[in-house]
C-alpha cells in the first residue's frame, strides 16, 4: 500500500484538529466528561513516562512513584494548607521533580536490570510509606476531605466535570506543548543521540549521565503534575495511584500508543480508556478477559503502536 505523503502544513492541522476534537467532546459527550478527563490525564501520564522510556531509553516501570506522589502532595496540600488549584500543581511539580531527581542518581548509572529492580523498589516503597502513614495519608481508604478552590475564583468544581474537564484540558495541553518543546529543543536531539547509541555520544563529548539525570527529574514532575490533576479533579487520592498497577497500566497505554512518538501516550491513553469503558459496559464480568484480548491483537498486529502503524502509511516532507 502507497505510503500518504503530507507536508509539515498538513501535520500541523492535523495537530490543531486532534486537540480541537478532544475540546469538542465537551459539547459531544457531556455524560462522558470525567471519562474525558481522566483520558487526558492519563494521557499526559504516558507522554511524561515516554519522555523517559521512548526518548532517554531510561527502562522504568515505577513510574507511578510520580505520580501518587503528585497526587499525594496536592491532595495534602489542599486538606491541610492551600486549596488554590495552580498552587497544587506548582507544589506537585516541584516535589516530583526534586524526589525524580535525587532518584536520577540511582537509576542512571545502572543497567536495564538494574533500573528495573530500582524503579519498582521505589514505587513499592511508597505505596508502604504511605499505607503506614495512614493517620495523614489516609492508607488504604483514601486521602478524603480535600476540597479544591475554584479555578482562577470563578469556576467550582461541578457534580458534572465541566469544570474539571475544562481545567484538566488546559492544563494537559500546556505540559504538552512543553514537554514538545523540550523534545525539539538541543537538549531533546541529545537525548534521541543517547539513545541511540550511548557510547558514541559519550565519544563526542557529551555530558550522558548530566543529560539522562535532568530528563528523569523533568520525567518526573511532569508524572507529578498529572497526579495533581487527578486528585484536583477527582478531590480523592486512592492509594492505588502510587501502586505497581498503575504503572503497569500507563506502561501498556504507552505501548499500545507507540514509544519515541510524541502523541503515541495521548493516542494510546484515548484507545485504551474507550475501549475499556467499552468491554466494562458490554460485559462487566468478564470485560478484563476481552481487554486482554484485544491488547494481545493490538501489539501483534500494529508493531511500534498505533502511532508505528500510522507512520508506515503517512510520509512527512522531511521523510521525502
Amino acid at each position: 500500500m502507497k505510503a500518504l505523503n503530507l507536508s509539515p502544513a498538513h501535520l500541523r492541522i492535523a495537530e490543531i484538529a486532534f486537540w480541537l476534537a478532544l475540546a469538542s467532546s465537551f459539547f459531544l459527550l457531556p455524560d462522558k466528561l470525567t471519562l474525558m478527563s481522566q483520558i487526558m490525564i492519563l494521557g499526559l501520564f504516558a507522554v511524561s513516562l515516554d519522555m523517559a522510556l521512548g526518548y532517554a531509553g531510561i527502562l522504568t516501570v515505577g513510574h507511578a512513584a510520580f505520580f501518587g506522589a503528585g497526587a499525594y502532595a496536592a491532595g495534602l496540600l489542599a486538606k491541610y494548607g492551600w486549596s488554590e488549584p495552580f498552587t497544587g500543581l506548582v507544589f506537585a511539580l516541584a516535589v516530583c521533580g526534586v524526589l525524580g531527581y535525587v532518584l536520577s542518581y540511582l537509576v542512571v548509572r545502572g543497567a536495564d536490570l538494574t533500573r528495573l529492580m530500582i524503579t519498582i523498589g521505589v514505587c513499592v516503597l511508597l505505596y508502604e510509606l504511605v499505607n503506614r502513614l495512614s493517620g495523614i495519608t489516609g492508607g488504604t481508604d483514601g486521602l478524603q476531605g480535600v476540597v479544591i478552590a475554584p479555578v482562577l475564583g470563578l469556576f467550582d468544581f461541578d457534580l458534572y466535570g465541566k469544570t474539571a474537564f475544562g481545567y484538566a484540558f488546559g492544563v494537559v495541553l500546556a505540559m504538552f506543548l512543553l514537554v514538545r518543546l523540550v523534545l525539539r529543543s538541543p537538549f531533546g536531539l541529545a537525548l534521541r543521540g543517547i539513545h541511540d547509541s550511548r557510547k558514541r555520544m559519550t565519544a563526542i563529548g557529551s555530558p550522558v549521565e548530566a543529560r539522562l539525570r535532568m530528563a528523569y527529574a523533568f520525567s518526573a514532575a511532569v508524572a507529578g503534575v498529572a497526579g495533581a490533576l487527578l486528585a484536583q479533579t477527582t478531590q480523592f487520592v486512592g492509594i492505588e495511584s502510587i501502586g505497581f498497577n498503575r504503572s503497569a497500566e500507563v506502561l501498556i497505554i504507552l505501548v499500545l500508543g507507540g514509544t519515541g512518538r510524541l502523541y503515541g501516550g495521548m493516542i494510546g491513553a484515548i484507545v485504551y480508556m474507550l475501549v475499556h469503558d467499552w468491554f466494562a459496559d458490554m460485559n462487566p464480568q468478564y470485560w478484563m478477559f476481552w481487554l486482554g484480548i484485544f491488547l494481545i491483537a493490538a501489539v501483534m498486529l500494529g508493531r511500534g503502536g498505533i502511532m508505528g502503524a500510522l507512520s508506515r502509511f503517512v510520509r512527512t516532507g522531511k521523510a521525502r
